[in-house]
């Protein structure tokens, strides 16, 4: 694109070629940390307390070492742990309680041990309730919002939503997805739901909007969405790019699950290249080290020191 077809589309070009997003809103505070999103770059960990999770095989289900994990992400620099009690791939229903037990106690033991940002992967009202009582100050819903309930319970709090691109029903299978054209239909997907959001009460000041890799799409639909981001990010709310260890990356350089951190760094780096502002990642320590020397190549950040050739 050009500076002049950026500048239309709602962007600006850095000195370093970087998209930078006219954000609405770029000054968040969520719990008890303030960001910056015109200047900053939130890493996500992940915590998932279930026994058949995509990438750690029920590595964090026991209590203890989910809680162990949150605190560990912390200390490491993750700026927010996204907490999960079911995976997004189909599966059997879990009853809602068995959800609440699995993720509430994990947030409030965090909230105790620290100030990080607590996020909660559900698409239950229920659930929401429970663990923004319990300390979580993001509801991370990764069906675009498909129990209008959510949006209330949202509302009704002071946490952020994030809303994802997502077409199935929630835990069903959505086999053979097709697009004519990925970038416009995830674009008019994120803008409508952002409009049933706020037209339920949910502040856009208190909205993140997420293009769903890898959800009910192909690894040639993620790589072009992913190409297309600008399209996303141009729509003027903070975007977080879930990216890590997805399929699209394995099956893109042929690599397993264990074998993707550098390709997970790739994806989330150039993500943030086209204007994503978070990223979302499996390994905390990593991911901050690549996000804060970005920062620090766009003039966000110092280094955290100086000797070389002084």
């Amino acid at each position: 694109m050009s500076d002049e077809t950026l500048a239309h589309s709602g962007f600006a070009t850095g000195p370093t070629g970087f998209l930078l997003p006219a954000l609405r809103h770029p000054v968040r505070t969520i719990g008890r940390r303030t960001f910056d999103f015109d200047r900053r770059i939130a890493v996500m960990a992940i915590v998932n307390r279930t026994p058949d999770s995509f990438f750690d095989q029920g590595a964090t289900f026991a209590l203890d070492r989910a809680v162990e994990a949150a605190v560990a992400a912390a200390d490491e620099g993750a700026d927010w742990v996204d907490i999960g009690g079911v995976p997004f791939r189909p599966g059997p229903e879990l009853p809602v309680a068995d959800e609440i037990e699995r993720v509430v106690p994990v947030v409030a033991s965090l909230a105790q041990q620290s100030d990080v940002v607590i996020s909660v992967d559900t698409f239950r009202p229920e659930v929401a309730a429970a663990a923004i009582a319990a300390g979580a100050s993001v509801i991370n819903d990764t069906t675009g919002i498909h129990d209008p309930r959510l949006a209330d319970v949202v509302a009704d709090s002071d946490a952020t939503l994030v809303i994802t691109h997502a077409r199935a029903e929630p835990r069903k299978p959505f086999p053979h997805p097709t697009y004519s054209d990925i970038g416009g239909e995830v674009a008019a997907f994120l803008s409508d739901r952002v409009e049933f959001a706020l037209s339920r009460g949910v502040p856009e000041a208190r909205i993140v909007i997420d293009p769903g890799h890898d959800l009910n799409k192909t690894t040639r639909h993620t790589l072009e969405l992913t190409r297309r981001l600008p399209e996303i990010t141009g729509l003027g709310l903070p975007v977080l790019a879930a990216v890590s260890n997805k399929d699209f990356i394995g099956e893109a350089l042929d690599r397993p699950k264990e074998e993707r951190l550098a390709g997970s760094i790739a994806a989330a780096t150039m993500s943030v290249m086209l204007g994503a502002r978070i990223v979302r990642m499996h390994a905390p320590r990593p991911a901050v080290d690549a996000m804060r020397l970005v920062e620090a190549v766009l003039g966000w950040r110092d280094p955290a020191y100086e000797r070389h050739n002084l």
